[in-house]
């Protein structure tokens, strides 16, 4: 592939990152007013990933090793299963907002999980995670997390699972192209229908047309098309550049929250924003040398 063709694909697929999974935040608040959340997400990623993983073999792929299993559903239980599955259950008590800022950030958790494979972290870099702590840290004491502190470990969970995945990714032994997206998805969904049964979730009596249009989003434009173009990113820059969709996903998360949702967003909100997106900018800007 030529470098101008592979850098159009990079574009792309950062577009679809930055903007389809900001909105993603909402939809899955419109999923959960119907859907309980891991059989929610465990029914996206276990049908995107079926969906992906049939049209793929159609086209000719090749069928994942067993060692390409292995690895594609030690990623699918961290990114979609403890990843996006704890998102889902925690934005039952929070706003999409909220949630979305909270995985914001993911490329200081890269940072350090980077150092476990050689890469040293830079004073610039520190100073990021720091200031970005400290957005976190104002978030929980005058946001909506103040007192929610099983919410705010949870929400920090997510987002040290999605980034240790997503940077020991970089180095296993996973499926080529998009067929490493489809067993990772199914791999994830069938973990997260598992944890359903145990929970004794069951199939809502009454589904909405808005959890239903949720739904349709989540699997198609959320799963299938987003989560292969981030898969694509971490094969081909660096993690930390690859998760630089979380600087913006808060700011698309406020924005279509406030006008399709009505959700109120404090001035403390705000201000750990602006901490966390700078400290955010810090990271990816000191690794952004290094792609």
């Amino acid at each position: 592939m030529s470098n101008k063709n592979q850098s159009l694909l990079i574009v792309l697929a950062l577009f679809c990152t930055y903007f389809i999974w900001g909105s993603t935040y909402l939809a899955i608040r419109f999923g959960i007013e119907s859907f309980p959340p891991f059989l929610m997400a465990g029914i996206r990623f276990a049908v995107a990933g079926s969906i992906l993983y049939i049209v793929m073999r159609f086209l000719g792929a090749p069928n994942p090793t067993k060692r390409q299993w292995l690895g594609a559903t030690a990623i699918g239980i961290l990114l979609p299963a403890l990843g996006n599955g704890t998102v889902c259950y925690v934005q039952q008590t929070v706003s999409s907002s909220v949630a979305a800022l909270s995985i914001a950030t993911a490329p200081i958790w890269m940072a350090i999980f980077s150092s476990i494979w050689g890469h040293h972290i830079t004073h610039k870099e520190w100073l990021g995670i720091a200031i970005g702590l400290v957005g976190i840290v104002l978030l929980n004491v005058g946001g909506s997390l103040h007192g929610e502190f099983a919410s705010a470990m949870l929400l920090i969970f997510a987002a040290a699972c999605w980034s240790f995945g997503s940077v020991w990714s970089k180095h296993m032994d996973l499926p080529k192209g998009l067929m490493a997206s489809a067993a990772q998805m199914l791999a994830g969904g069938v973990a997260l229908l598992i944890v359903s049964a145990f929970q004794g979730e069951s199939w809502p009596q009454h589904i909405s047309p808005k959890s239903w249009g949720a739904m349709l989003f989540l699997v198609v434009l959320g799963s299938i098309v987003t989560y292969s173009a981030y898969q694509y990113l971490l094969k081909t820059v660096r993690p930390l550049v690859a998760s630089s969709n979380t600087f913006v996903n808060p700011v698309v998360a406020f924005t279509v929250g406030i006008w399709f949702a009505n959700e109120h967003v404090t001035t403390n909100e705000y201000i750990a924003l602006a901490i966390i997106l700078l400290g955010v900018f810090l990271v990816l800007s000191e690794s952004g040398k290094e792609v």
